[in-house]
């Protein structure tokens, strides 16, 4: 039989018992908090550390865009012989700081870098479709028909809808009327500022994957750039111009960047000439800055639109890509 002494040492062990279990249950939760905080600050200070080594790679690129503008102040024309051009394959950061030696490689940012710069210029620009007349309440929006021969024409080479163009084209026009005269906000879309943004104006998402080595929005009219321009965009962006032509020219910009737009022609020598200054030039403004950065098995990828003046490169915008 048990006695009172035995029931009391039992109630006395099971206590024990649950107390240690509770104290065992507090210091595991107490453990895995103080893990998850470490957690949450390592990635919010890699994330950090990411962020201002792709600022630097920004900064770098713009020193490269300021240096070659000043050969353009020489009469040179920008072309894809240029360093610019060149894209910076994958690096291990510590690599870019071997001429400081102060930096100890125990210290640097166990990190991989890699970037390009493309000539936005070298696509068509898909704003150059509407032209603004005027200003205040006398301002007034209208297609420019040059360009939209152009569009028109990259459509028939990418098998894309015409009536999907003629569209988007109006819908631009309106919308970009009604911003200039009307503060009110209305049914019409807003203005594009990037590719993906023409899904507003109708354009379909097939379409934009065509058109996405192509085409490009850019703030103001732009010249298609026939050192950098593909075929399809010169072709595009001039009347009668046939596929052998286009690889000719590209062929002899290689060996020897063009000038002027007058050189281009001469090359040709058809008349009229395929070729206007209104719509073609050898030199850009805008360029697109990407730099890449993988930590391990985290990659951090960022764009940037950069616009050249002279010799000061502005960033326009900057975004984080989708998925890095």
């Amino acid at each position: 039989m048990t006695t009172p002494s035995t029931r009391q040492r039992g109630a006395a062990l099971l206590l024990a018992m649950l107390v240690l279990t509770l104290v065992a249950t507090l210091a595991s939760a107490a453990q895995w908090q103080q893990w998850r905080a470490g957690e949450i600050e390592a990635a919010d200070r890699q994330r950090a550390q990411a962020g201002w080594v792709l600022i630097g790679a920004l900064d770098w690129a713009r020193l490269i865009l300021i240096e070659d503008a000043r050969g353009n102040q020489r009469g040179n024309a920008d072309h894809l012989g240029e360093p610019w051009a060149m894209p910076l394959e994958e690096a291990r950061l510590s690599s870019f700081l071997a001429a400081d030696r102060s930096a100890r490689s125990d210290d640097t940012l166990q990190a991989f870098l890699s970037g390009e710069i493309s000539d936005q210029q070298a696509r068509l620009n898909f704003l150059n479709l509407v032209r603004v007349s005027g200003s205040g309440a006398a301002a007034k929006v209208t297609i420019s028909a040059l360009d939209l021969q152009a569009f028109t024409r990259l459509y028939e080479q990418l098998d894309l809808p015409q009536t999907e163009l003629d569209a988007a084209v109006a819908e631009l026009q309106r919308s970009t009327q009604r911003g200039l005269q009307d503060l009110v906000p209305g049914p019409d879309a807003l203005a594009p500022g990037k590719l993906a943004h023409l899904s507003w104006l109708g354009i379909s998402a097939t379409s934009l994957a065509a058109l996405q080595a192509h085409v490009t929005l850019l703030p103001e009219p732009t010249r298609l750039n026939l050192n950098t321009a593909s075929a399809t965009a010169l072709m595009a962006s001039a009347p009668g111009l046939e596929q052998a032509q286009a690889q000719r020219l590209i062929q002899a910009r290689a060996r020897e960047p063009f000038l002027s737009v007058a050189d281009a022609n001469r090359l040709l020598g058809t008349q009229p000439p395929p070729f206007s200054d209104p719509l073609h030039g050898t030199r850009s403004q805008y360029f697109e800055v990407r730099g890449r950065l993988r930590l391990d098995d985290t990659v951090i990828e960022e764009r940037s639109l950069v616009r050249r003046d002279g010799l000061q490169v502005r960033v326009l915008w900057r975004e984080r890509l989708a998925g890095s």
